[in-house]
């Protein structure tokens, strides 16, 4: 059994694999300053099943190497870390393919597991918006996250209040509370519809796959108009790949 971890700026996504498929998965948020033997308390709580190797995609070096510790003096096993060295199988169209995040190259390797061509929104911290065709990254639009767009609306004005990332009935709200949640939960489904719209006609292709994936999404998604298929677990289908091409060097 393959324990594969996506660290992201706010959470740190378990899957449990057997090789072939994600069998369980559990969420734990990115904690900066915790320590590997911290780690170790949480991560013992949370994950009782045994394995037998660990790969990690992160986008957060401290993390990762508070991790990459922790899985050595606790398990007794050196994870393979995505990263130069690991071939992933994802070509990557960009001015500087180091800038490339390994959370996106999961996206893209998840992603062609299911679909020759698609794209892909993956919901986060950030919402990414990335179009890959026969396991090449084409490239990305990043567009701030649901959460930290609320955060901003809150921070920058002092008479909006704090409030729970819940759909409204309505798009036109008849008090502060609902105004916000309409603003921000429709306003990101429409700027959904308005990204795939647009790069769908910029790369001239309307029957296109739409993957989606993150956090956020599954709340987004079935307000949108366009179709598009949810997976949550889609870095880790991506990072499981990736570690299938890996594991017998």
């Amino acid at each position: 059994m393959v324990l594969l971890v996506d660290v992201g700026n706010s959470n740190i996504v378990f899957g449990l694999s057997d090789g072939n498929n994600i069998l369980k998965n559990w969420r734990l948020k990115t904690f900066l300053d915790k320590s590997s033997d911290e780690l170790y308390i949480l991560i013992k709580a949370l994950i009782e099943d045994t394995f037998d190797d660990v790969m990690i995609s992160s986008v957060v070096p401290v993390v990762t190497s508070a991790l990459n510790k922790m899985f050595n003096k606790y398990y007794q096993i050196t994870p393979m870390i995505l990263g130069p060295g690991i071939k992933t199988g994802v070509m990557l169209q960009a001015d500087d393919p180091k800038s490339v995040g390994a959370d996106m190259i999961c996206d893209v390797a998840g992603a062609y597991r299911y679909f020759e061509k698609s794209i892909i929104i993956d919901m986060g911290t950030a919402t990414k918006y990335i179009y890959q065709n026969k396991n090449t990254f084409m490239g990305v639009s990043i567009a701030p996250g649901v959460s930290i767009s609320m955060k901003a609306l809150v921070n920058s004005a002092a008479l909006l209040p704090a409030i729970e990332l819940q759909t409204p009935s309505r798009v036109l709200g008849h008090n502060t509370i609902s105004c916000m949640q309409s603003g921000i939960i429709y306003g990101a489904a429409a700027q959904v519809d308005g990204m795939i719209s647009r790069i769908k006609e910029e790369i001239n292709d309307q029957d296109i796959k739409i993957i989606a994936t993150g956090g956020l999404a599954k709340i987004i998604v079935p307000l949108c108009k366009h179709e598009i298929i949810y997976n949550e677990a889609l870095v880790l289908d991506g990072l499981l790949s990736i570690y299938n091409k890996n594991k017998n060097n």
